[in-house]
């Protein structure tokens, strides 16, 4: 049940007692009678942690391949009114705190509509989200989902996350540059780095690989690691569905 959901069964039945909580006040229970509501939450438990095709899925659970779309469509929402209080956000960062962040392109279908959508950097389409650790790698933040378009630096400063917090004590890459953190230094066009920039950048960088473990471990949701199929008006509804079951997780091990 683990490898497949990504959380155990004591998870899971705690979970689905938070999501029937979030779903009081509706005339009916959301999810397809079918399926009820603790497969319901497997199902799209299944879909986020492994990015299976409905279809597969369908055929698991002995339903079709609409009923599995609609478990995943009415449970998703759910699950993220559900685990709101799970998720840190930007205020909750100490100011005696020292931090690691880097952002990460969360990929999806190429949509020709939504050019703001293109990375540039990743030569793919997606929306993206600033992570952020502790030294020890231990995972505090991530932030709302923006357009793939958009800059590290631009996207951490839209975060709010600097507003009250010295960066000074933050650590990032190149992409941060102008934002007084810690970072390497970038190489002058027509010119080298000195042997000292090097070795800082050398250093700088043994620092931060710390952060890209903390990004990879998320990434084991694998909707957040490959292209992301379903329609795009409900990609930041599954991205901060996933966040808070991340983070649900870390508080339930």
């Amino acid at each position: 049940m683990y490898h497949t959901t990504g959380l155990t069964r004591n998870q899971i039945r705690d979970l689905c007692i938070l999501v029937n909580a979030a779903a009081e006040g509706a005339d009916a229970k959301p999810w397809p009678p079918i399926l009820g509501l603790y497969r319901s939450v497997v199902v799209t438990l299944t879909y986020m942690r492994r990015n299976r095709v409905q279809a597969e899925i369908a055929e698991s659970f002995g339903v079709s391949q609409s009923t599995i779309s609609r478990a995943i469509a009415r449970v998703t929402p759910l699950i993220k009114r559900a685990l709101t209080e799970c998720v840190p956000v930007a205020g909750d960062l100490s100011p005696h705190v020292q931090y690691v962040v880097d952002g990460t392109l969360l990929p999806c279908w190429s949509w020709r509509s939504c050019k703001e959508l293109f990375s540039g950097k990743h030569k793919i389409t997606g929306m993206s989200v600033q992570v952020c650790c502790t030294l020890d790698g231990r995972l505090v933040w991530i932030s709302d989902p923006v357009t793939g378009n958009r800059h590290d630096s631009h996207s951490i400063n839209e975060s709010g996350a600097l507003v009250t917090l010295d960066p000074a004590n933050w650590v990032g890459d190149k992409g941060y540059v102008g934002n007084d953190m810690i970072t390497p230094y970038k190489k002058p066009q027509g010119g080298e780095l000195t042997e000292w920039q090097k070795e800082y950048n050398h250093q700088v960088n043994r620092i931060r690989w710390i952060v890209e473990q903390v990004i990879a471990n998320f990434k084991t949701w694998r909707i957040m690691h490959t292209d992301y199929r379903r329609p795009l008006e409900t990609f930041t509804e599954t991205i901060s569905c996933v966040i808070g079951l991340h983070f649900y997780r870390m508080l339930a091990e």
